[in-house]
């Protein structure tokens, strides 16, 4: 999971990004509303939380500009000001949820999950490919009845592929879900991950192919089917 945190502090930025991470969550800092309308029209965010006082542009003409695009990315808004008639103008405006300023980093990460929960609600809970089950909101997955012991970059690997089954998908699309866009990536790191999934996919029939060129994509097996719980 992809989030942008949206927030001009940079020790307060620094610290919930830090904390996300340790979670398993990729996350993209941006410190001004101007940078942070750039990276959401990119649409490659599955989370964005927003700071309302930012320079450049506040949070709410970030959110503004990013509904007016028809643009569904959950939002999650933070500030210190949040009298009942400013909470009911940003959920109004098109925040899916806020906290108030300060917030405790349990609060930030179960407001997280409830809103990756709810988005991918909207799709299936869990997508099943032959003997590989998926959790999504769980960020879980198993062959038959054995949990995959599986670290937080792989799980967002097999996340990817899995939902894009027999579609091709490059090096760069792969590094967005793995990495924040400022960390530093080896240029064999993809291929190691990719490399440690196959071995764990194995036992299931689940094949990852190399497509010389162009990147990979997950084969899904002849016995597959989607489920919903």
């Amino acid at each position: 999971m992809h989030i942008l945190l949206v927030e001009d502090d940079a020790l307060l930025a620094d610290g919930l990004a830090r904390s996300l991470r340790q979670s398993g969550y990729a996350v993209d800092v941006a410190n001004n509303g101007k940078s942070a309308d750039r990276w959401l029209e990119s649409g490659s965010f599955d989370l964005a939380i927003l700071d309302l006082g930012l320079p450049d542009l506040d949070g709410s003409a970030v959110l503004q500009r990013l509904r007016d695009r028809k643009q569904e990315t959950p939002v999650l808004v933070m500030s210190a000001r949040m009298a009942l008639e400013e909470r009911v103008r940003l959920l109004n405006l098109g925040a899916d949820d806020y906290v108030v300023k300060p917030v405790a980093l349990a609060e930030l990460e179960a407001r997280v999950r409830a809103l990756i929960r709810r988005s991918q609600a909207k799709g299936d809970a869990f997508l099943q490919l032959g003997r590989l089950k998926l959790d999504m909101a769980g960020k879980r997955a198993w062959l038959e009845d054995n949990a995959l012991d599986l670290s937080a970059r792989e799980w967002a690997a097999l996340e990817f592929l899995a939902t894009r089954v027999n579609r091709i998908v490059n090096k760069d699309q792969i590094a967005q879900a793995l990495y924040s866009w400022d960390e530093e990536i080896t240029p064999n790191a993809i291929e190691k991950f990719i490399s440690r999934l196959r071995l764990k996919l194995e036992p299931a029939g689940i094949t990852i192919r190399t497509v010389r060129g162009l990147g990979y994509f997950m084969e899904k097996p002849a016995d597959s089917g989607d489920a919903t719980d």
